[in-house]
């Protein structure tokens, strides 16, 4: 990419979906497509024939960003940088999709999960604006937690996986043994988008308002969002994901919240669960893509010296 072209490539790489976009300095996203997700072959080559027509469209990108499903190995210096590590899905296991990305397009790739991505974009122009350490969690195919602080998404040995943490059972539900392959009725086994459809089988989207299954998820969350209060003291927590698409769901969450905080050593922004609990900010761009934009931008940025 030539400096005067000023493009970057955003990649939000999900279990089932890669949505790719090429966007301008400003973050105007000038081309994207969905892209089904099938083995890494078969998903890249659809990839490459994307950005190579796009670069013919627009030109060639200076720097490229990747939101993707994990676990990811994303510590500074592993030769295994980039890479994904124990996920479940089929075939992909220990692939380099950093190096891939890179390998597309030809130019400076920074990495991160889907859900950090998805925060990123909140705190730059979403429900966390103007905050400087809160978390976004998405409730969806799966549950993942990114927490932000300080400019930058939060890891030390590895990435967060919050959705792996157990709970204590929702009344009621004690014989559902979860879904999770590793570990079974962590909160991502018990709330999760497959979880609900597993239980009830119907997926959630079917279920009415007065089902109990609303109650039940419910509890996980608001319950996993309590763990997130006293452990990390947040400024807000942001809820997204397909499963936060039931509207009604959010009172029910703040509801099992203030159960599970129970009032103890909360400052007057947890009380405050109507702006505490909040609903995504970003609503026509996914955020992960918009994250990931962001990300192609300091890629683009390193190689000048930014």
């Amino acid at each position: 990419m030539t400096e005067k072209n000023g493009l970057v490539a955003g990649i939000e790489a999900g279990g089932t979906k890669f949505i790719c976009a090429v966007a301008d300095g400003e973050g105007a996203v000038l081309e994207l497509a969905r892209i089904a997700t099938r083995t890494p072959e078969e998903t890249f080559r659809d990839v490459r024939d994307f950005f190579a027509g796009a670069s013919a469209a627009h030109g060639p990108v200076a720097g490229a960003g990747v939101a993707s499903f994990g676990p990811l190995d994303l510590r500074p210096g592993s030769p295994n940088y980039g890479h994904l590590t124990t996920t479940p899905k089929p075939g992909w296991q220990g692939f380099d999709i950093g190096g891939a990305v890179r390998e597309t397009l030809g130019a400076p790739v920074r990495i991160d999960t889907d859900v950090n991505c998805a925060a990123r974009a909140e705190g730059m122009a979403g429900a966390a604006r103007g905050l400087s350490h809160f978390a976004y969690m998405t409730v969806g195919t799966g549950i993942g937690v990114g927490v932000f602080s300080a400019g930058d998404s939060v890891r030390g040995a590895g990435h967060t996986e919050i959705g792996h943490m157990r709970v204590p059972r929702a009344a009621g539900d004690e014989r559902f043994p979860g879904v999770c392959p590793y570990h079974g009725d962590c909160v991502e086994g018990l709330a999760s988008g497959p979880a609900m459809a597993e239980r009830w089988g119907s997926p959630a989207e079917e279920l009415p308002d007065d089902h109990d299954g609303w109650r039940i998820e419910a509890f996980y969350i608001g319950t996993l969002c309590a763990n997130l209060t006293f452990a990390l003291r947040p400024e807000r927590i942001i809820l997204g994901g397909g499963v936060f698409q039931r509207a009604s769901l959010y009172e029910r969450v703040r509801t099992a919240y203030r159960a599970a905080a129970a009032g103890y050593a909360l400052s007057e922004i947890e009380q405050d669960t109507e702006s505490f609990l909040a609903s995504p900010g970003l609503t026509q761009e996914p955020p992960g893509l918009v994250g990931a934009l962001l990300l192609g931008k300091r890629a683009a940025e390193s190689i000048r010296g930014g």
